[in-house]
């Protein structure tokens, strides 16, 4: 006879429970924050907590539990708690250079690999040193009040008032084009904006931060993931800066300063227009390039290609390709991949797995020495690598002829320790990435980042058959292979190409978007597939009818007349 359960109705307890990942189990009183819950864990050598996730959805500290919930909480040590500070840091910025600076523009532009957004002052000449202290100053007093970042819900027909009052005509052309009836903002001290995601409690989070003066603007200096009490030195980026510049001229150019702008041309039917000219904008740096390569001729022997994942290196190499060749100089591809020492020599990393993505992964000699047998124009059989077996075969026998040159492309391209004995005046390396995005607004950064994991999330359910899940769970490993092997190398560059497009979100909305509802609700990747169909949101969607053929883009979305295109010369 199965025993009775005894179920009763119950009045509610006045307490509640929360469930940490490792067991432990805290109690306390109703409506209070996770914050206030959290804050018996916080010790001095831990990584600060800024957020957390509740129930499988991610919070602000300041979200009110009403009953027994599971919480983790988020560190500036992870990406969501990282995003969460630098997002509130900025707004702290704003704050103190509004208060200080009537009537001048702050925009803030683009990231900085050591930790850091390039911001740059209109309607007013650059800060000086001394200017520029004193706004840090203004933020360090800010972060001594603790002053609350207080989150509120208008309507959005208020917002776009408020904003039309500031002469913020970006914000005010982005928000006419949303879908929903009203706009989460936050007050700090009175300041308020509207900004893409969550912000810490309060101003006294934000202690870790520091501004430098860089080229005609300034840097907002802050801490990387795995130092994230800790600021890291900023380096010199001249190239870089060159290539935000140049962007800034092409949008100039197509008179698109931000995504408002974007899906007002969408909205007016000048979508085919935007394409043709910002496709015409690579086509002529890629002729550039080819140009200043077919000038150092007699003496270039090696073109080395690298960038990191869904940068649209592929399409770039057989671009230039044919640049090239149109000025007849025919280019012999090699593929470093076949150059990986036999499995059982891969180095292994921290965790005990093969770490594909070291150089010492590769056999740096036999590249070099083939490298130079090529140029002396011999004979040389290249390897040919299973990926299977793990080993490393015969492969074909090529020979260079007189007047080609070899482009390698690959993930160390940048590296100087990649091949040895060659002169460095043979050897040309370029730097391929997305490196800049059309921003939301001048406070509101489109993240490159965002839109090279967009890039890979079409491209890997198209070609691989992942799924948007399986494709976030292995992108924080592509990105720590990203962070040692290639962007501290950017600099070394001769040239950089950003294969950003103006109009690419809007491209790859339609079909991301289907890819990311399928993320299972509970699983780690759901909060961040919920974040990016949150920052699709605010872009129009165009038919990638009309991409044209050749374009970086249709690498990832498909349909690429160059996939099958190929300048290959055996012996």
């Amino acid at each position: 006879m199965t025993e009775l359960i005894d179920i009763s109705w119950a009045e509610p307890r006045k307490s509640i429970e929360i469930h940490l990942p490792d067991g432990r189990v805290l109690s306390g009183p109703r409506e209070v924050s996770v914050g206030e819950f959290l804050s018996n864990l916080i010790t001095p050598d831990q990584a600060p907590v800024v957020g957390a996730i509740v129930n499988g959805e991610l919070r602000e500290l300041t979200y009110l539990l009403y009953m027994d919930a599971t919480v983790k909480p988020v560190t500036m040590g992870e990406a969501d708690g990282m995003r969460i500070y630098r997002r509130s840091l900025t707004f702290l910025l704003e704050a103190a250079f509004s208060s200080l600076f009537k009537g001048a523009t702050l925009n803030i532009d683009h990231s900085v690999s050591s930790g850091g957004y390039y911001c740059h002052i209109s309607n007013r000449k650059p800060l000086s040193e001394t200017e520029l202290e004193q706004l840090e100053q203004h933020m360090s007093l800010l972060v001594k009040r603790d002053i609350p970042f207080v989150r509120k819900e208008i309507p959005l027909a208020e917002a776009i008032s408020h904003f039309k009052n500031e002469g913020a005509d970006d914000k005010v052309r982005l928000l006419k084009h949303r879908q929903k009836d009203y706009l989460t903002i936050y007050d700090l001290d009175g300041y308020i904006d509207y900004h893409h995601g969550y912000m810490v409690p309060s101003t006294r989070f934000l202690r870790w931060f520091s501004l430098s003066i860089t080229d005609h603007g300034f840097t907002l200096r802050f801490p990387r993931r795995h130092t994230p009490i800790q600021l890291l030195p900023l380096p010199e980026y001249p190239k870089l800066l060159d290539t935000f510049r140049q962007y800034g001229d092409w949008l100039e150019r197509l008179g698109i300063s931000s995504v408002g702008a974007l899906n007002d041309s969408i909205q007016s039917e000048r979508t085919r227009e935007v394409i043709l000219v910002s496709e015409a904008l690579h086509e002529q740096h890629i002729s550039e390039i080819a140009a200043y390569i077919t000038a150092i001729n007699d003496i270039l022997k090696i073109i080395l290609v690298a960038g990191p994942s869904s940068s649209g290196k592929t399409t770039f190499s057989k671009r230039l390709t044919i640049q090239l060749l149109a000025r007849g100089i025919s280019p012999l591809p090699l593929e470093m991949d076949n150059y990986f020492v036999d499995r059982e020599l891969t180095p292994i990393d921290e965790n005990g797995e093969y770490d594909f993505e070291s150089i010492n992964a590769l056999d740096r000699n036999r590249l070099s020495d083939d490298l130079m047998n090529l140029i002396e124009g011999k004979q040389v059989q290249l390897p040919n690598y299973d990926f299977i077996r793990g080993k490393n075969t015969p492969g074909d026998m090529i020979q260079l002829k007189h007047g080609e040159i070899i482009i390698l492309e690959g993930l160390h391209g940048l590296n100087p320790e990649l091949i040895n004995g060659i002169p460095e005046k043979q050897i040309f390396r370029i730097y391929i990435s997305a490196l800049t995005q059309l921003n939301l607004d001048r406070h509101n950064r489109v993240s490159t980042t965002d839109t090279r994991l967009i890039r890979r999330i079409v491209r890997d359910a198209r070609e691989r058959g992942y799924t948007a899940q399986d494709t976030i769970r292995r992108w924080e490993s592509v990105r720590r292979g990203e962070k040692t092997h290639i962007f501290p190398y950017q600099e070394n560059a001769d040239i950089m190409f950003n294969s950003a497009l103006v109009y690419e979100l809007s491209a790859l909305k339609p079909i991301a978007e289907p890819l990311l509802l399928q993320v299972p609700y509970g699983t780690p990747e759901y909060i961040e597939a919920k974040r990016l169909l949150a920052f699709l949101d605010w872009f129009l969607a165009i038919d990638n009818d009309i991409i044209p053929d050749n374009s970086i883009l249709r690498e990832f979305v498909g349909n690429s007349i160059l996939k099958k295109f190929s300048v290959w010369q055996k012996a």
